[in-house]
């Protein structure tokens, strides 16, 4: 029977819910396929079931963001350069996973613990890969979940050493708070990031999810920047204080192990 952090508060409803333009422009960019490699706004229209100038109006939003252009002669749309920056970058994501698991599988070993994989997007974290201990745990993280960045020590071990600006520009916006223990006022997180940039590794207790354990170490590119976390999750009342320094040394030695393999690989 799995192990539950009870109590655990859902996630704010913007990060969830559904938003009726973002649909609109998700449908548009899926309607393209081997048959359809240039889209008219009448085609878009009939399948929104909006008028002509309302599609138009969706085409050109798309096309400003480079997620589609105009085909030659003004003949429709085609997909745009931004998509194929997506698609490499999903590449980088999937080939990130493949050096991971191993790491991953042989961490959940050592500590008996559910290990995350994730990687920082602005001010958002998103989970790329789960292995699930033994006896597993409910969290918020699951594999694709997207979340604030300053709730649990993964996310908060990625915006330890985000770039300054990123960072002052992440706290210079409201920020969600999940649990009492979340932190969202700028002076204090600060304070916090420099901690875990101090001591190497991030240590988070039912900040996102409540009795909660999480121990997170950044994973590195051969510049230096770092390009994701990896992290233990654990219920914190089976795990005493004592047993904390033994799981971070653990959690810090895997990072360093997948910094060696994402380095040797060019990543």
């Amino acid at each position: 029977m799995s192990g539950t952090a009870t109590g655990s508060p859902a996630p704010s409803a913007g990060y969830r819910g559904r938003n009726s333009t973002a649909d609109r422009a998700l449908d548009i960019l899926l309607l393209f396929a081997d048959d359809h490699l240039v889209l008219s706004a009448q085609q878009v229209a009939d399948h929104l079931e909006v008028a002509r100038s309302t599609a138009y109006r969706y085409l050109q939003s798309l096309s400003s963001m480079g997620f589609l252009e105009e085909n030659d002669a003004g003949s429709g749309f085609r997909l745009g350069s931004r998509v194929l920056d997506l698609a490499r970058l999903a590449r980088k994501g999937v080939g990130l996973s493949d050096l991971a698991l191993p790491v991953m599988r042989e961490l959940v070993g050592t500590t008996g613990q559910s290990v995350l994989l994730t990687r920082r997007t602005g001010a958002s974290v998103v989970c790329l890969e789960r292995v699930e201990a033994p006896t597993p745990i409910r969290l918020s993280y699951e594999r694709g979940e997207v979340l604030p960045v300053n709730a649990g020590a993964a996310a908060l071990a990625l915006l330890a050493w985000a770039p300054s600006t990123e960072v002052d520009e992440i706290l210079s916006r409201p920020l969600t708070s999940f649990t009492e223990a979340t932190l969202t006022e700028p002076a204090a997180l600060r304070a916090r990031l420099a901690e875990i940039r101090e001591r190497g590794v991030a240590i988070g207790r039912g900040e996102l999810d409540p009795d909660v354990l999480g121990v997170a170490a950044p994973v590195r590119r051969s510049d230096g920047t770092v390009v994701a976390a990896l992290s233990i999750a654990a219920l914190a009342h089976r795990i005493p204080d004592r047993a904390v320094p033994h799981l971070s040394q653990a959690v810090r030695e895997a990072a360093d192990e997948l910094t060696a393999e994402v380095q040797r690989s060019g990543q």
